[in-house]
């Protein structure tokens, strides 16, 4: 289980001490946006704090942990290393969407413990599905997979023809059986190492696959971390990162401004609203993550949670490009953090799970429909 600031373990779970992974983060920060993956330090130190096991199922050895110290905890390791803490989400998130598999399926991918990172590219569906003996046989490109050169899984869906038409299939590939082709060359987040993969006649048996629709199905008798629709947290573990990138923003422009010879005129300005803005993000998500955690879950509770993650993610990003933008030629510095701050801020908000119109669409349709419930 992980711990960070400010929300609380669940009951009963010793927390995992994150001192280790946030210096060795901000140790490795600048190595990894050179080299464009993370160093095998950091992936080790993320590992040993919990990251990858946060969801598995505890009978598999795993936390089954709640989304608030997940939050927390990605968070905190943003505030070092917006790619660490991108990965390490991930990783976590990665794992909640594998104990979907049928059981044959789980037990294969942590039959050496709960531990097994996987990286994924799901959605959307890419590459070809052909129908195999026993399986689906697999070939063509996937991308972007963030993590993969340390993976020892990856998760790539496709479109498959079933009973009720076509499907949005995931498989479960050993690591071992794709090809990384080095294509990450972005201003954004570099250290991820969200390459591309490819598959040439990987065969994938049965046990190894589900359809995307099983995430919006609760799991009998599963943990509360199953149960949840996946699109009530997708975009509150996305967000998690973002919001510890923009309070890293704060803290380094803060320093800069303590000591500098000359105040910008509009430090107190922009100081001032950045720093509610971030506060508010991380009420937000925080309130997002004990809706997850804790609430009922209705088409209401979904919307909410969409609509807070997102607002958070505009909030952040919105914070940190006024930060960039008010550090004068300081932030034109390849070396500048508050620069390396704004480019992963504006990737990371990029993505489509923090996309604010699609949440608002869903949020609106969940209020005015005549079942939706009154709105927050």
């Amino acid at each position: 289980m992980l711990t960070g600031e400010p929300t609380r373990a669940a009951a009963g779970v010793v927390p995992h001490d994150l001192t280790d992974l946030k210096e060795t983060a901000r140790r490795d920060a600048v190595l990894a946006e050179e080299r464009r993956v993370l160093a095998a330090g950091t992936v080790a130190a993320l590992t040993r704090a919990g990251f990858p096991r946060h969801f598995v199922p505890r009978q598999l050895g795993g936390a089954a942990g709640e989304f608030a110290p997940l939050v927390a905890g990605a968070a905190a390791v943003g505030e070092e290393c917006a790619a660490t803490a991108w990965c390490a989400a991930l990783f976590a998130a990665h794992g909640r969407l594998a104990a979907y598999l049928p059981p044959e399926g789980r037990h294969e991918v942590w039959a050496d413990g709960p531990d097994a990172r996987i990286a994924a590219a799901v959605v959307p569906p890419q590459g070809e599905a052909t129908q195999a003996d026993g399986g689906w046989r697999l070939d063509g490109a996937w991308r972007p997979a963030s993590g993969v050169d340390h993976a020892d899984w990856i998760l790539l869906a496709s479109w498959t023809h079933g009973a009720r038409g076509r499907e949005h299939r995931v498989f479960a590939v050993p690591r071992s059986q794709v090809t990384v082709v080095d294509t990450w060359h972005t201003s954004g987040l570099r250290g991820t190492g969200s390459n591309t993969v490819r598959c040439a006649g990987v065969v994938v048996p049965r046990h190894r696959t589900f359809t995307l629709d099983v995430l919006l199905r609760p799991q009998p008798g599963a943990a509360r971390c199953h149960t949840v629709p996946y699109p009530m947290v997708a975009a509150l573990m996305f967000a998690a990162p973002l919001l510890g990138v923009a309070r890293g923003a704060l803290r380094a422009w803060t320093d800069e401004r303590t000591a500098a010879e000359r105040p910008h005129p509009a430090t107190h300005t922009v100081l001032s609203q950045a720093s509610a803005r971030i506060h508010a993000a991380g009420l937000l998500l925080d309130g997002a993550a004990g809706r997850a955690d804790r609430a009922e879950i209705t088409p209401l509770a979904v919307a909410e949670n969409r609509r807070d993650a997102t607002a958070a993610a505009t909030l952040c990003r919105e914070a940190v490009d006024a930060l960039f933008h008010a550090s004068g030629l300081r932030a034109q510095s390849p070396d500048s953090p508050v620069q390396r701050a704004w480019r992963d801020a504006t990737a990371l908000a990029a993505h489509a799970a923090l996309d604010p119109d699609a949440a608002a669409r869903a949020y609106a349709e969940a209020v005015l429909s005549p079942t939706g419930g009154d709105a927050a």
